[in-house]
């Protein structure tokens, strides 16, 4: 596939599109254009394949195609596929039937893939991964994923640097991005109004600690032994576009937690403009002020691909949708996995919790630094639910302590706000309390279960995928999973 070759007047075209499509986003949040009367929810999932022995299988195109259903998508990796679940009102009849929708599109997808040799196996990291399973080689065949690796790559001017500290520290070099296509997540996506985007958008940063304590899911990354969730630290290097230089400058990274709470949406738009060159400067024909102008709903592409190529946790999401333009935070910090019954768990969790924290008289973000919150998520990634992490009024408190005590109840609450069905509620949550009494995450399980496999690593990582296959299909969740 021959490169594509960017010009300095596409960048400088793109450039100023961007800023148009900026300019016309103020307009329609200053004229109260948004939809947003009946909040919906959406949940896109990545997966990878692997064959009979736990191995990365690199077919997704096939099984893609035996699949045959819109709602399936290839990732980066031939290892990946992704789903994207219809979003549905929260609260309303839908939210019950999510659970029962992913099962159900799983188990369609599972059987089509198991007569291709393949099985769909959600989990944060493949643990069965090697090095010679990441290469240029193994890119899912797309025209913008080729262009992207370029980009960065030229951005960069050298290889990618993999650091990684833990038990087995990991330290290598790469010639292109698909390290990246290792770190398989859930989004969960909230339609929020414009007059509570900053809110929402900073109650998720607050709180993203705590779900990736209680979230951890990838504890290994080619054979060794790293983070509780590598994927964090994994996905901030993979697709850094800094030399070391540029770091030392201050220059912002392109996976990002960000750097202040907001007050709008428009703050996070106006950083992308300001902080990030372009990767995929492309333009397409749509005259943003005219299609304003004319009574109509631009789509404002040239902002929204730009925003698609920054990767912060909470990322702020432009759409139209049915006519009508809506904002949503998509919330990125979880992994996938590791039964649908967790991520439902997980995603009732921060929905809740969000919601209560989002309409406190005195909210989170003026009572914590940013710093705070930040230093939250990397404790989360390094240790999991063993994380000591700093709440207001309850100054370092471990992971389990803190979700117990205080957001729990909070997340309670938050559902009450939502309407959801209390006996659904307390289900959901009920999960989330048991795997912080238990202490068992996907992460501890995978651990305690290669210990107890023993052996040769890859042997044992491969016996420990198989296992954790099994168990993943049997949607009890984790917490409840035997070691062995």
């Amino acid at each position: 596939m021959n490169p594509v070759v960017i010009s300095g007047e596409d960048r400088r075209r793109y450039r100023d599109k961007v800023r148009r499509c900026l300019d016309v986003l103020a307009r329609m949040l200053g004229e109260s254009q948004f939809d947003f009367e009946r909040p919906c929810i959406g949940l896109e999932i990545e997966l990878n394949l692997i064959d009979a022995l736990g191995d990365p299988l690199m077919r997704n195109a096939d099984v893609l195609k035996a699949i045959a259903d819109p709602a399936w998508a290839t990732e980066l990796g031939q290892f990946n596929l992704e789903i994207n679940i219809p979003p549905r009102q929260l609260g309303g009849a839908g939210t019950g039937e999510l659970e029962v929708e992913v099962r159900d599109h799983l188990a369609h997808a599972g059987a089509r893939a198991h007569e291709l040799g393949a099985s769909l196996v959600m989990i944060g990291i493949l643990p069965t991964l090697r090095r010679s399973d990441i290469g240029e080689e193994t890119m899912s065949a797309n025209a913008r994923y080729k262009m992207l690796n370029d980009q960065i790559f030229a951005a960069r001017g050298e290889e990618l640097d993999i650091a990684i500290d833990g038990p087995e520290p990991l330290r290598m070099h790469a010639d292109c991005i698909t390290p990246e296509a290792a770190c398989t997540s859930v989004q969960f996506h909230l339609q929020v109004s414009p007059d509570h985007f900053g809110r929402y958008w900073n109650a998720a940063q607050a709180v993203a600690g705590a779900q990736i304590a209680l979230g951890a899911n990838s504890p290994y990354l080619f054979g060794h032994r790293l983070d509780s969730e590598t994927r964090i630290t994994l996905f901030e290097q993979a697709t850094d576009t800094r030399p070391d230089e540029l770091k030392a400058q201050g220059v912002r990274p392109r996976v990002w937690f960000g750097e202040r709470w907001i007050t709008s949406v428009f703050d996070l738009f106006e950083e992308n403009t300001r902080y990030f060159p372009a990767l995929l400067p492309l333009c397409d024909d749509e005259d943003p002020v005219a299609v304003l102008d004319e009574g109509r709903i631009p789509e404002l592409g040239e902002l929204s691909l730009h925003n698609g190529t920054i990767y912060r946790w909470n990322r702020p999401i432009y759409a139209v949708v049915e006519g009508r333009p809506h904002l949503r935070v998509e919330n990125r910090v979880l992994p996938a996995g590791p039964t649908v019954a967790d991520v439902v768990a997980n995603g009732a969790f921060y929905y809740g919790l969000v919601r209560s924290l989002a309409e406190e008289e005195r909210p989170i973000w003026t009572r914590m630094s940013f710093a705070a919150a930040e230093e939250n998520l990397h404790r989360a990634a390094r240790d999991g639910m063993d994380a000591t992490l700093y709440w207001p009024g309850m100054g370092e408190v471990p992971a389990a302590e803190l979700v117990l005590r205080k957001l729990l109840p909070l997340a309670y609450k938050g559902l009450d706000l939502w309407r959801v069905d209390p006996s659904r509620r307390d289900r959901l949550l009920g999960i989330i309390e048991r795997r912080c009494l238990s202490g068992q995450t996907g992460a501890s399980w995978q651990i305690d279960t290669v210990a107890a496999i023993g052996g040769p690593r890859h042997e044992a990582l491969r016996r420990m995928t198989q296992n954790y296959t099994q168990l993943m299909e049997t949607n009890d969740p984790v917490h409840t999973w035997p070691v062995g």
